[in-house]
């Protein structure tokens, strides 16, 4: 018995020593595979002229409506080292944000130097799943990056990685991170008989995250020239139009929390705005990559005349195409293939994508047949299905005041209206693509004024002040719940009275109450949230189950 109970010790002793071993034995061997090349930076000299800055034929310069324009050309080498040069202290100021945001969740140094292993070991192959001209880009960019992270990892690991980091955010989508809408209508539901598109990117990092948008104008040395809207540092593609007139965005749907590395989706869509021209092309490209996360990628031709949408899962691709004139693209699947996927079917019974969608179809149907100025009002409606007054910032809106950017193309024009801040408030600016890629004049306005869809100025006159006061309100009461003292009875008050239809309101303050003790106003809270109907089944069953916790 002795003996016995001797070897079980040691091997209980052992496996953790032999898991630990093999666990760093994966970040041993951990490859990203950094492309082999130099690049003489020095030869990137960057030359400032005032308006603009510039740098061996790539430019950067700042919009007097506050977007950046950047033009790059050539190898992937000779662009992302100009980019990397001419974006350098932005790339920066994104890394800060990002990291400042992974320290409000993880504030200590030992749980980050943990975490930073596990990603290593968790995108171990990132690398081999990155089509080599996009590794050469991102690499070259990255000498360029500040050395201020490098307890993260080097410079391309992290450039690298953010891409990865970008469908994280996408997996985690019922954490409210992502909740993106899109629509095309063509033929008899469009205006002229041609293809408008619509999106909005509801990709949240906070507002500091959005603060430096960038427009890239990118004439690759392989593949079509092409336009899409990030921020420093991203090479991939969030929403984007090519010399084709094929338009690609991205939409996050649910699917199982990723186990190993593979493809991101925004590379993914780069690869097919580079390098496709119609539907089927981006379909074949599709079906050649594994991707990291479940996607769905709204795919617009102008030579076809009509948009589908390609589903995306880590093992699975389908096409829907919706047998009419227009196709609505919120967060779940819509293909006989995926739409009895559980996943999806999980996110249909428990999300908000379905709520927005129908507000999309009635939005669509409203406004046929559409024009642009009639996509940027669908993209800037905050109503609930059937109009009702759903207050703001609310999920089930369409206009949630969250966007990173908000865009509409007319891709047989080649024109494309980017909104600027604050969110899809102020003016749709637009550019034409041919006309960019025709004569890239830095000291010109690259945006065409004349065709500028106007600024909501009833949303920037009543609803963006209240959006920001709310925000701000609901900040302190959350710090008075943290540090355990009072909230101020003024600002429980304002923020009541601010934002009343959003059930958001009474779930807060339902949950202040209750942590002072005070059970009767909690629940009375509780209840008008849900009488103001919340419509992800999780948030819902939780206030429920905290209304029933509740002793009056």
């Amino acid at each position: 018995m002795k003996r016995f109970l001797k070897y079980t010790l040691i091997t209980l002793l052992a496996l953790p020593l032999l898991a630990a071993a093999f666990l760093w034995g994966l970040y041993l061997t951990a490859d990203m595979e950094p492309p082999a090349m130099t690049v003489d930076t020095a030869a990137y000299r960057v030359a400032d002229h005032g308006g603009y800055t510039s740098c061996r034929g790539s430019f950067l310069r700042h919009n007097r409506y506050g977007l950046w324009e950047l033009y790059t050309a050539g190898s992937p080498e000779e662009s992302g080292a100009a980019a990397g040069a001419l974006t350098a202290g932005l790339m920066r100021y994104q890394e800060q944000v990002f990291v400042d945001q992974i320290r409000e969740f993880i504030p200590s140094d030992g749980y980050l130097k943990f975490l930073r292993g596990l990603i290593v070991i968790f995108n171990r192959n990132l690398g081999r799943h990155v089509p080599e001209e996009y590794r050469r880009e991102i690499y070259a960019r990255s000498l360029y990056c500040s050395h201020d992270f490098d307890a993260i990892g080097t410079p391309y690991e992290r450039q690298l990685n953010y891409h990865a980091a970008h469908d994280i955010g996408h997996a985690m989508s019922q954490y409210m991170l992502v909740g993106c809408s899109s629509f095309a209508a063509w033929g008899g539901m469009s205006a002229d008989g041609e293809l408008v598109v619509g999106r909005n990117f509801d990709f949240y990092m906070g507002d500091d995250f959005a603060r430096h948008k960038i427009v890239t104008f990118c004439r690759p040395q392989a593949g079509h020239p092409f336009v899409s809207i990030g921020w420093a540092g991203m090479i991939g593609v969030l929403s984007g139009m090519n010399d084709k007139g094929l338009t690609v965005t991205i939409n996050a749907a649910k699917g199982p929390v990723p186990l190993s590395a593979a493809t991101p989706i925004s590379i993914l869509a780069r690869e097919i705005l580079q390098h496709a021209a119609t539907i089927g092309e981006a379909l074949e490209i599709a079906r050649r990559r594994d991707t990291f996360v479940s996607e769905s990628l709204l795919v617009a031709s102008a030579r076809d005349g009509r948009a589908a949408i390609i589903e995306k899962t880590p093992r699975k691709t389908a096409l829907y195409e919706s047998g009419g004139e227009y196709l609505v693209c919120t967060n779940h699947y819509q293909s006989t293939e995926l739409a009895g996927d559980e996943y999806n079917l999980e996110n249909l019974a428990r999300t908000d994508s379905p709520c927005r969608f129908a507000r999309l179809e009635e939005l669509t149907a409203a406004n046929a047949p559409l024009t642009p100025q009639a996509a940027v009002a669908m993209l800037r409606d905050q109503r609930g299905e059937g109009g009702a007054d759903i207050g703001v910032g609310n999920d089930c809106s369409v206009n949630q005041s969250i966007a990173h950017h908000s865009v509409v193309f007319r891709p047989s024009a080649l024109k494309m209206w980017v909104s600027t801040s604050p969110w899809q408030g102020g003016a749709y600016i637009c550019y034409d693509l041919g006309a960019v890629m025709r004569d890239p004049d830095p000291a010109a306005e690259l945006c065409d004024a004349a065709q500028e869809i106007a600024a909501d100025t009833a949303y920037l006159a009543h609803d963006y002040p209240r959006v920001v006061v709310y925000r701000r309100l609901g900040g302190e009461i959350r710090k008075a719940m943290r540090e355990e003292t009072a909230a101020d009875a003024a600002t429980l008050d304002r923020f009541e009275r601010t934002n009343p239809q959003n059930f958001h309101t009474w779930k807060l303050l339902g949950e202040y109450y209750r942590s002072q003790g005070d059970d009767l106003r909690a629940a009375q809270c509780f209840d008008k949230a849900l009488q103001s109907g919340i419509p992800r089944t999780d948030e819902r069953e939780a206030v429920e189950r905290l209304k029933s916790e509740c002793k009056p």
